[in-house]
């Protein structure tokens, strides 16, 4: 028998298809308060299940898209979900598109990137204690980040202002240290010198 949310099923197969197999499209008919349809089952829910959704029907008559929210299917792997209302022609809701996008593997992933770039292991002391080099990059790094600065683009009174920092901070007493902040700040040996003594 035709529905009136016939119309809304090629959409929700296209949309399947796009971003197979990560996403499930569900159309719940608030006619029947049940599954009106459902493409790329992810969440084991056949055509005519309860929808469980009386808050959102409610909701549908002032409210058009629900933003996205989480939630997790049946075999643990986390969804987020967005919905939105379905019309007839005289503007009536009469069903609700939900699209489930399984993004358990992003999950995965962002956790990995997480452990490898946020490690709260410290460096071996004994490997760094004298690593000047290190405590120079830091340094600078940290110096950069407290001013909202780029490296790249530090003007001369900016790497000026970093030199006269480092200096202060003792990095210059090392030896071939001039050198190497000159490379990090891609400027001449020289320079750094002539910086300097602009400060005395």
């Amino acid at each position: 028998m035709p529905s009136e949310l016939d119309p809304y099923k090629p959409i929700a197969e296209a949309i399947t298809l796009l971003l197979f197999p990560h996403a499930e499209v569900v159309i719940h008919d608030f006619k029947t308060k049940g599954v009106g349809a459902i493409f790329n089952n992810l969440s084991k829910r056949k055509i005519g299940d309860p929808s469980l959704l009386d808050e959102m029907e409610k909701l549908s008559d002032s409210q058009a898209v629900f933003p996205p929210y989480f939630k997790i299917n049946w075999d643990g792997r986390k969804m987020k979900s967005v919905s939105a209302v379905l019309k007839n022609r005289n503007g009536e809701p009469i069903g609700l598109l939900c699209i489930n996008l399984d993004i358990s593997k992003w999950v995965q992933m962002h956790d990995l990137i997480l452990g490898l770039i946020e490690s709260k292991i410290q460096q071996p002391a004994f490997l760094f204690k004298n690593d000047w080099k290190e405590k120079i990059n830091v340094y600078v790094s940290t110096y950069l980040k407290k001013n909202g600065l780029c490296l790249q683009s530090l003007d001369r009174s900016e790497k000026q202002k970093l030199l006269f920092d480092l200096q202060r901070e003792g990095a210059f007493e090392t030896k071939h240290a001039a050198s190497y902040v000159a490379h990090v700040l891609q400027i001449s040996r020289a320079t750094v010198y002539n910086y300097l003594k602009e400060k005395s």
